[in-house]
């Protein structure tokens, strides 16, 4: 059965995807990298704070200095449900990293969605991990 046919503008609520590593297990650094991540995020996929719903952090184990939603709260987003957990602890795996999937109502296909992987953790999806730049979405066609 095909999905039902919706208004092609209207917001959905989508997933975006982040990652980077801290320079060192204090509170300042993870605070600094995550804030950076949402700050990014943010401006690549041109939404505001009153767009995201929810966001679910997670730090490998040897980051326990702070809760990384701690610098959610301090870039403004009081209103959204928040979570921080632990990663396993896979041999070999990226130390001192930081992710965060949050979940924002946006206009944005999957397509458009850029997520963002700094500061050595691109290698854990190099097709997402490029630098990011300031991205604009083009303007609406007049008509």
């Amino acid at each position: 059965m095909p999905a039902p046919q919706g208004d092609q503008d209207a917001p959905r609520c989508r997933a975006i995807r982040g990652a980077t590593t801290a320079r060192a297990n204090t509170s300042e650094d993870i605070l600094e990298a995550t804030t950076e991540m949402l700050e990014t995020i943010f401006a690549l996929n041109d939404i505001g704070l009153d767009d995201v719903v929810s966001g679910f952090f997670t730090t490998t184990t040897d980051l326990n200095a702070t809760f990384p939603a701690v610098a959610a709260r301090d870039v403004g987003l009081d209103n959204a449900a928040l979570m921080c957990a632990h990663e396993m602890d896979v041999p070999g795996s990226l130390r001192s990293c930081v992710r965060v999937m949050l979940h924002v109502n946006t206009v944005l296909s999957p397509d458009e969605i850029r997520h963002v992987y700094l500061h050595g953790a691109e290698q854990l999806r190099p097709e997402w991990g490029r630098k990011p730049v300031k991205w604009e979405r083009e303007p609406a066609a007049a008509g």
